[in-house]
């Protein structure tokens, strides 16, 4: 009888299963690092971009037309209903709390879309 025996493949596999399942969560750990400021190009926005507004006010602005946080999510997805490009920049102001500018985020990802970039200012020099 020529069988291949498993058993010991199956162990092998069982013990490295077992070192992932013990070793991931020490992965997701963060290290706390100061980013650099870099200058980058600038998109181009001659295509009709959906730029999403966060006033000091938390007031929300979908291109220039006002909406409310409970409405942002329904509306996006009608504008996202017959496009293939699922983009959005968002621009928010710097003394909105972080907290508002990451709910927003959030019901923007929770209507569907794809990509999110953040507009910033250039650094002053």
């Amino acid at each position: 009888m020529a069988d291949i025996n498993v058993t010991p493949l199956v162990d092998v596999v069982l013990v490295l299963l077992i070192i992932f399942m013990v070793t991931a969560p020490m992965l997701q750990m963060g290290i706390d690092v100061n980013l650099p400021q870099v200058k980058s190009k600038s998109v181009d926005v001659t295509e009709e971009k959906i730029v999403l507004t966060i006033t000091s006010a938390k007031e929300v602005f979908i291109n220039k037309h006002k909406t409310t946080f409970a409405d942002l999510k329904v509306k996006l997805k009608s504008i996202f209903a017959n496009r293939s490009d699922r983009e959005v920049f968002m621009k928010a102001d710097k003394t909105v709390p972080y907290g508002f500018v990451v709910g927003v985020m959030s019901e923007i990802r929770k209507a569907g879309v794809d990509k999110l970039g953040i507009v910033t200012a250039p650094p002053e020099e």
